[in-house]
């Protein structure tokens, strides 16, 4: 199964652009009931979500995400969640506590769970965050309110952060996480530099806001011929040496093979949804 590389936000009160969303060839769309949507339109959209997300199985590749523990709506938000299928997927918002998560997620029902961190506390709490409740399944930042708690406002800046929330899935047994989005539809050259620089720190796959961004976004994180084929030749003599009783050895370019290049060549090939050897 191909891990998902591309997540693309839908406004919630927006019910002619939800079904569109839908068929636009994003791996997840999340019709979105926080942000994007004003107080005033919040019971629109969730009507909305639930109107097109309630069928029997629930649409492939849906989450809705939810407006953040505390506020007037949350309450809503989970009633009109849990009567959808359990293969709609939740996004939880600006978490910052283990306990708040926890029983949050208790509350959502029997479904997949992603946390969005978005302060510094949230951040400093990341690994407890990840590992709060069997139903969180991801977790990943939320750039713009992270950018305003930090005071950053560059990717350099952003760098540590990313870094944290890498190893705080990874520590914690989750799928690496996404990039945040970037906010300039128009500007697809800046979006794929910084997609490089996410890549680069171990991010994997990116959410968007607009379908253009969804091919720029799945062609930097989509593993190339090449990489795939290294792989390939990785496990293939990974398997040579086991048959030989060797732990190590040296390919004919001279690249080494041991064990953590062989995780490394399998993290490859199961992005790119290429059979294991």
């Amino acid at each position: 199964m191909n891990l998902p590389l591309t997540w693309l936000y839908v406004p919630g009160d927006r019910p002619d652009r939800v079904p569109k969303a839908l068929a636009c060839g994003a791996d997840v769309v999340i019709v979105d009931l926080e942000d994007a949507v004003s107080a005033d339109h919040k019971a629109t959209a969730r009507d909305v979500a639930r109107h097109v997300l309630a069928t029997p199985a629930g649409p492939a590749g849906a989450q809705v995400r939810v407006n953040a523990v505390g506020t007037r709506w949350f309450d809503d938000d989970v009633a009109m969640v849990s009567g959808l299928a359990s293969s709609v997927g939740v996004r939880l918002p600006k978490c910052e506590e283990p306990d708040v998560v926890a029983a949050a997620a208790e509350a959502l029902g029997d479904r997949a769970v992603h946390l969005l961190v978005e302060s510094a506390r949230g951040l400093e709490a990341a690994y407890d965050l990840a590992r709060a409740h069997p139903h969180v399944v991801g977790i990943g930042l939320g750039e713009a309110d992270l950018r305003a708690d930090l005071g950053v406002t560059t990717d350099e800046g952003l760098a540590w952060a990313r870094s944290r929330i890498v190893s705080a899935a990874a520590a914690a047994g989750l799928e690496s996480p996404a990039m945040s989005v970037y906010t300039n539809v128009r500007d697809l050259d800046g979006l794929r530099a910084s997609c490089l620089i996410g890549r680069g720190l171990g991010l994997v796959g990116r959410a968007a806001i607009h379908p253009a961004q969804l091919p720029v976004i799945r062609s930097v994180f989509s593993p190339t011929p090449e990489e795939v084929s290294r792989a390939v030749e990785v496990l293939e003599a990974a398997a040579s040496a086991t048959a030989q009783g060797a732990g190590a050895l040296a390919m004919a370019d001279g690249r080494f093979v041991d064990e953590a290049v062989v995780r490394q060549a399998r993290r490859t090939l199961r992005r790119a949804g290429h059979p294991q050897i």
